[in-house]
């Protein structure tokens, strides 16, 4: 990936751009904000605790799940619409499905990529798009990359912009969720972003080249906090 380049239209403006900063930014309608992923039960089980810990657990899942497995998958599906290859995102949408570990993760991902795909079918800037609409609805059962890479491709956004805003908007709702759950002040939440924002780039630009063969979600913590969230006696977010 290199320098992020600012991304520019055919006609040299900044839709692209715009059209990213709209699929990351934490106002999408898709309910990410109800998700912690098992953080809140790594909090209420002791596990996290402090500001240092809350930036391993995430920087640790940042690097070992969604830089080895979501971001290079969500890269070969835009790939794959870009190139009319469905079949291949279809592929790739069950692949990720089967990979979520728990009922919680793999229903947070099912619903999220259901309110982005009838967002986006009701939406002009992507529906109005020959083709694209049809070809989003297609899919039976979108998972949330799944719906995510149609229209970071159908709006022409450049793949290592895509993933690194991707990467970002992820750790952005991971921090937002440990700044209520923990509870970490405003001015701990920024210097977190601060800190895991330093390693979004290269992780977004090795994930760009990483050969299907050595894709890898292994982490049991994740699996472990997750399943254990499911029964948890009180709780603010839904995973």
């Amino acid at each position: 990936m290199g320098a992020l380049a600012v991304p520019h239209a055919a006609d040299g403006s900044l839709l692209p751009l715009l059209r990213l900063l709209q699929l990351s930014s934490p106002a999408l309608p898709v309910g990410a904000y109800t998700y912690s992923q098992g953080l809140e039960w790594a909090v209420d089980s002791g596990a996290v605790r402090t500001e240092a810990e809350v930036a391993a657990w995430i920087g640790g899942l940042l690097e070992w799940s969604l830089a080895r497995f979501e971001a290079p998958l969500l890269a070969c599906q835009i790939a794959a619409w870009r190139a009319g290859d469905d079949a291949e995102a279809v592929r790739l949408n069950d692949d990720f499905l089967a990979s979520r570990e728990s009922a919680e993760l793999r229903a947070e991902t099912v619903q999220m990529g259901w309110s982005l795909a009838r967002l986006l079918a009701g939406l002009d800037a992507f529906a109005a798009l020959p083709g694209w609409r049809a070809r989003l609805l297609a899919v039976d059962t979108p998972a949330f990359p799944t719906a995510w890479s149609a229209a970071a491709a159908a709006w022409r956004v450049p793949a290592g912009q895509a993933l690194a805003a991707y990467l970002w908007a992820w750790a952005e709702n991971q921090v937002m969720a440990a700044v209520k759950c923990v509870p970490l002040g405003q001015s701990a939440g920024q210097r977190l972003l601060a800190v895991l924002g330093e390693r979004i780039a290269p992780l977004a630009d090795g994930a760009l080249s990483l050969p299907e063969a050595r894709w890898s979600n292994y982490t049991p913590g994740l699996a472990i906090a997750s399943s254990r969230h499911e029964t948890q006696y009180t709780r603010l977010f839904r995973s």
